[in-house]
């Protein structure tokens, strides 16, 4: 099937920072559960190349910082050196394709799960305060963190960030979204702190703002993404000023000189990320179950600069090749995930 003759917005190059990208379609963070003892496997090889493109923009499933930030079964981790080794040739498939690689600080670059772990994976739970999870992963109340704690959690995001580096990887994503740790504090709902890190937005964003700036001085700002999710409910609980939240962050995030905003707009919220959009002026790429049109309307309004795309992605390796020649693009089989 010919290529179509009209350009096509999604497939436009585009630099990020240093980064000339060919096309604006990109591989988000896809959570897998394959990495047997939290090592990545060498099947990840096949999987991560596939979806690979010459100036394509990808970035890596869910990977733990520590060994006591494993979010659920099979997690990959990147805190010691046996998973370092174990990243470098998946990397190193991906790079052989042209590709640019990140990894999710979910930490990949790396992440501290709080209440969203289950307690048969740790030895104790953690999370921003004591309230205790009524759904399935939470039966105990976890245990509040300590103020004097969260240096070690800021460390091992600075030491899985330096690791990432290590094994190839572009640059890192840090995971500030999807309920888990750095979301918990974001969220007025739910941190119901009353020190530094509670109350006020300022206060609130403190701990994301301390990740980041120190991942930035470890490895670079032009090396670090930020992964949002403020419009999306923490545990059913939706911030009381998300537009407020957003504002305050992505301003903050622009001082700071960070190289982009990965952000999820919910399906019942389209075209909420206006206000983060006017406030942050590095890349933004929005995420939120678009299609190729949608997409292809977001580039041309300048509302993103990117759009990540997942289970079009995962049923469609070829994905940027199928919008180019406007293929028939296969239907996601949810039993496979």
């Amino acid at each position: 099937m010919a290529a179509n003759s009209t350009p096509v917005p999604l497939l436009t190059p585009y630099k990020m920072g240093s980064f000339e990208l060919s096309h604006r379609v990109v591989m988000p963070p896809m959570t897998r559960n394959r990495s047997y003892h939290n090592t990545p496997q060498p099947h990840a090889i096949e999987y991560y190349a596939q979806r690979a493109t010459k100036g394509g923009f990808l970035i890596s499933e869910s990977t733990s910082a520590s060994d006591i930030s494993n979010g659920s079964p099979n997690m990959p981790g990147i805190w010691i050196e046996d998973q370092k080794e174990a990243w470098k040739p998946i990397v190193d498939s991906v790079h052989g394709k042209g590709g640019v690689f990140f990894c999710l600080n979910n930490f990949l670059i790396a992440w501290n799960a709080g209440r969203l772990s289950n307690s048969s994976l740790n030895n104790f739970l953690i999370a921003w305060n004591a309230v205790p999870d009524d759904g399935e992963y939470f039966r105990p109340t976890p245990k509040q963190l300590g103020a004097n704690e969260l240096p070690l959690i800021v460390n091992d995001f600075r030491i899985a960030a330096h690791n990432a580096i290590e094994a190839g990887f572009d640059g890192v994503e840090i995971n500030s979204a999807n309920s888990y740790i750095i979301d918990q504090f974001l969220n007025d709902q739910i941190n119901d702190r009353t020190d530094e890190y509670g109350g006020t937005i300022e206060n609130r964003c403190r701990l994301a703002l301390e990740i980041i700036g120190s991942v930035m001085e470890e490895i670079g700002a032009d090396r670090v993404g930020v992964k949002l999710s403020l419009f999306s409910e923490v545990h059913g609980k939706k911030d009381s000023n998300p537009e407020a939240l957003s504002t305050y962050l992505a301003s903050e995030l622009t001082k700071l000189g960070v190289l982009y905003l990965h952000v999820f707009e919910p399906r019942d919220e389209p075209r909420c990320l206006k206000s983060t959009r006017k406030a942050f002026e590095g890349t933004l790429i929005a995420s939120g179950g678009y299609n190729k049109t949608e997409g292809d309307e977001a580039i041309v309004e300048s509302y993103a600069d990117l759009v990540s795309f997942r289970r079009l992605f995962l049923a469609n390796p070829d994905l940027p090749k199928r919008f180019e020649v406007n293929a028939p693009l296969n239907k996601h089989d949810r039993s496979t995930f």
